[in-house]
């Protein structure tokens, strides 16, 4: 048992590393326009403030809270497989969809940086 839980600890911890570089990843190309200045060099620190903190841990905490929960549901109801996958497989989706949802909204919040007179 010791070593399935040093295992889990493992993947958990790799999972939260390439989480928070995926939402950094999304911070730092979305967050460019707003950074770098737009119309007469204006710029928005508040992408600093706001958003690279929830990116940089909010995707690895919402990953990491899918990935327990779905091996929580699956503990005694499915092979040894199933529990190792299922759980894999939904923190990909999981960093995927949070991936999206981190573009359209830098998208949307910085729109007016790369187009000026909006």
């Amino acid at each position: 048992m010791r070593e399935r839980d040093r295992a889990s600890g493992v993947v958990g911890c790799l999972t939260a590393v390439v989480a928070a570089a995926v939402g950094f990843g999304v911070w730092r190309s979305g967050a460019e326009p707003g950074l770098r200045g737009g119309f007469e060099g204006e710029r928005d620190l508040s992408l600093l403030y706001g958003e690279l903190p929830l990116l940089l841990f909010g995707t690895p905490v919402l990953t990491l809270v899918a990935w327990r929960l779905t091996g929580a549901l699956l503990s005694g109801r499915a092979g040894r497989a199933a529990r190792t996958a299922v759980p894999a497989a939904v923190a990909c989706l999981t960093v995927a969809l949070l991936a999206w949802a981190g573009h359209a909204w830098l998208d949307a919040r910085v729109a007016s940086f790369g187009q000026p007179g909006r």
